[in-house]
């Protein structure tokens, strides 16, 4: 039996939150290692580590929604402030992360240069996520517009909106380590802070294995920018980081994304262009070489074929040669 999140406002919207919450905040006990295929900056903490940034992430995601509550925040003016909303939440995330590791967190800052890529893609999609969750979270499905996701307004499950908050919280914790790494700058002063603090994946205690890290998220992040975003978003698609008995996943949720098509940069367009020429090429070249295979088969098959039935018989012409 599906159950379906509360459509409007309520002591029954208030329960499922205080419910939902409650019930994420569980599954921290299970195996939180990285089994999504791609590297995450939360990679390099150690499984307790991982355990207190989730609960830090999910605390101040509380905190959030029970201020704008209090505050009888409008919709509007969710939408108007999502940016500074989400600003103010990555930046309490990370002082409250380092005040739990004993750090002074005065200097650290949230980075918002044009030349880190994973900003620009964390940027382009998660705000947008945090307000349609906060959304849900305050005010029920029916505020939500009825063809951004697959699912009436009415009748959305409780797992859509668990999906939604489980990735959240995984994509602002692996936004506040960013911001936390870029702002140490060298590996040296890195080590030193992982090491100091006993933050550090085992797998990640020395230089070379920390820049060969770093190296892979940098181009995993072009890539991920310039072809893998824009054809999520031409399809239409999110993909999410949940947690489950495995570890940390991905999976893909349908997501209308017009609005998101419509800032790409010119060369994510081409991107997109060439994608739908493969698209459109492609089947038709394998057509053509699948017939061409065919044709040469034949053709070889039968010459083959004939030139093997001449040399037999010329074999037994000569076989009867002889015995006469």
């Amino acid at each position: 039996m599906v159950n379906y999140w509360p459509y409007k406002q309520g002591i029954c919207l208030n329960h499922e939150v205080a419910y939902l919450f409650a019930h994420i905040k569980q599954k921290f006990s299970k195996n939180l290692s990285n089994n999504t295929k791609d590297y995450l900056y939360i990679d390099i903490l150690n499984n307790s580590v991982k355990h207190k940034l989730f609960s830090i992430v999910l605390v101040e995601l509380e905190i959030l929604v029970l201020d704008l509550v209090e505050l009888n925040v409008s919709l509007h003016s969710i939408q108007i402030l999502k940016d500074k909303i989400f600003y103010d939440l990555i930046q309490k995330v990370v002082a409250h992360f380092l005040i739990e590791c004993g750090v002074d967190s005065a200097s650290i800052i949230l980075i918002q240069s044009k030349r880190y890529t994973y900003l620009q893609v964390t940027l382009l999609e998660y705000k947008w996520l945090l307000e349609n969750l906060l959304t849900y979270l305050i005010f029920g499905s029916m505020y939500i517009n009825n063809y951004i996701f697959a699912f009436d307004q009415k009748y959305t499950p409780i797992k859509h909106v668990e999906i939604l908050l489980e990735n959240v919280m995984i994509q602002v914790s692996n936004l506040a380590i960013f911001m936390i790494l870029e702002n140490l700058k060298s590996l040296s002063n890195i080590i030193t802070f992982l090491k100091k603090n006993k933050l550090c994946n085992i797998s990640y205690i020395s230089i070379r294995s920390l820049a060969s890290f770093r190296n892979n998220l940098f181009y995993q992040n072009l890539l991920y920018l310039y072809v893998i975003q824009p054809k999520y978003i031409y399809s239409n698609r999110y993909k999410v980081c949940l947690i489950s008995h495995q570890g940390l996943i991905a999976r893909y949720i349908y997501a209308y994304r017009l609005e998101e098509f419509i800032q790409l940069s010119y060369l994510q367009l081409i991107i997109i262009t060439l994608i739908e020429l493969q698209d459109f090429m492609i089947p038709k070249f394998e057509r053509f070489l699948f017939v061409l295979v065919k044709l040469l088969l034949y053709i070889f098959i039968n010459v083959l074929g004939n030139g093997i039935m001449f040399f037999i018989r010329i074999i037994i012409l000569g076989i009867d040669n002889l015995q006469r």
